[in-house]
């Protein structure tokens, strides 16, 4: 079988997954003939993925999410006011995904929620059938927890969320753990997809808390737990930091971003304080780490996963640095969770095989959305 990915480039979640699905075919036999990865001008193609994918990669121009530089809180107003003003050359890049879909004729796309695929789908109805996986497709899921209130950016998230699925033959939603299927949104739910980096590893257990820290007002937070606690050692990795390891004090030390030495932190430390994006937090779970997930602001993607990670029981979610919430929760922690965890991971090889075969057997093309979409097609050509 011969597969095509499409990946949001934002982040590192849908592109470490695409890495793990890739890997997972090699096993299978199958080929993974390239990547279309969405990317911004500000925005390229991240190194560790290029580094690891060894197929050609085709950067595409696609809108990015817009963030407050000072606060790193989510704008969703100036998202899609920035959408909006990209409409031409969005619409170039989804021609050039048709086009470059029909040039390579793979047997299916799998779409790790770029909204291209989507729009691609909807508007210019590729010949090939197409998949998508997120762990975003939970939010079609009538017992998926979400934050109370919260109205406007739960519905912007759904709206974005159905911009990148419109055409695919099945949604596989990733979750913490098993869930029943929803056939009406052609919702199947399937476990994480975890690097074999993650899963080769044996974790110990440390002394040391490891903190992933982009908020700046994260920053000030980590420094007064510090204060708090100055008898707890603690790895914080951020960008600010001066060098591989700027030692502050004898039990603080900042780490430059490095993804690869993030993971070996994490495989030795007693517990995690992270933005709550669902990789990092399913990297946790695995290896037996407690989260304290704390949600970037006006984030509600987030928000969703902290409450979902907290119910699965992976670890507790917060909106802010609070090392007193964690201490008191890390004697309750389940540790069976981990075991749990692991064995609902285990079932994912044949599930995406399966879905992947279903995708290519033969079965009536979805519809593309009627008058709407043939009167949008109109508009954007005009």
């Amino acid at each position: 079988m011969r597969v095509l990915f499409l990946i949001q480039g934002e982040g590192r979640g849908h592109l470490t997954q695409a890495l793990s699905l890739a890997q997972l075919l090699k096993m299978a036999g199958h080929e993974v003939i390239g990547a279309i990865v969405g990317v911004t001008p500000e925005r390229g193609v991240a190194s560790f993925f290029s580094e690891k994918f060894t197929a050609p990669i085709t950067p595409i121009f696609s809108p990015g999410l817009v963030y407050n530089t000072g606060t790193n809180a989510l704008e969703p107003t100036k998202t899609t006011l920035y959408a909006i003003q990209q409409i031409r050359p969005f619409w170039r890049s989804l021609k050039q995904v048709r086009d470059s879909i029909e040039t390579q004729r793979p047997d299916v796309v799998v779409n790790f929620f770029e909204m291209l695929g989507g729009m691609t789908y909807a508007l210019l109805r590729p010949s090939v059938p197409m998949i998508c996986i997120a762990h975003q497709y939970m939010a079609f899921h009538p017992d998926f927890q979400r934050p109370q209130g919260q109205w406007f950016y739960r519905q912007a998230f759904k709206l974005n969320t159905r911009l990148t699925c419109f055409g695919a033959t099945e949604l596989l939603a990733l979750s913490f753990d098993k869930q029943a299927n929803e056939p009406r949104q052609r919702l199947r739910v399937v476990p994480p997809l975890l690097r074999q980096e993650v899963t080769d590893m044996k974790p110990t257990s440390g002394d040391s808390l490891l903190a992933y820290v982009t908020q700046p007002g994260l920053k000030v937070e980590l420094m007064k737990a510090h204060w708090q606690h100055p008898d707890i050692q603690m790895d914080a990795f951020h960008s600010d930091a001066t060098g591989p390891d700027q030692v502050i004090d004898g039990t603080l030390t900042y780490h430059a971003i490095d993804g690869k030495r993030f993971l070996e932190f994490m495989g030795r430390c007693k517990a995690i304080v992270t933005t709550a994006g669902f990789e990092s937090v399913c990297e946790a779970a695995y290896l037996g780490k407690p989260a304290l997930m704390i949600p970037q602001p006006n984030h509600f993607e987030q928000a969703c996963n902290a409450i979902d990670g907290q119910r699965a029981g992976v670890g507790l979610a917060s909106d802010r640095f609070d090392l007193d919430q964690l201490l008191t929760y890390m004697p309750q922690h389940d540790t069976q969770v981990s075991d749990r965890f692991r064995k609902w991971h285990a079932q994912g090889y044949f599930m995406f095989l399966g879905a992947l075969n279903r995708a290519v057997a033969p079965k009536r093309k979805p519809s593309s959305g009627g008058f709407f979409w043939t009167r949008m097609r109109h508009l954007l050509r005009s």
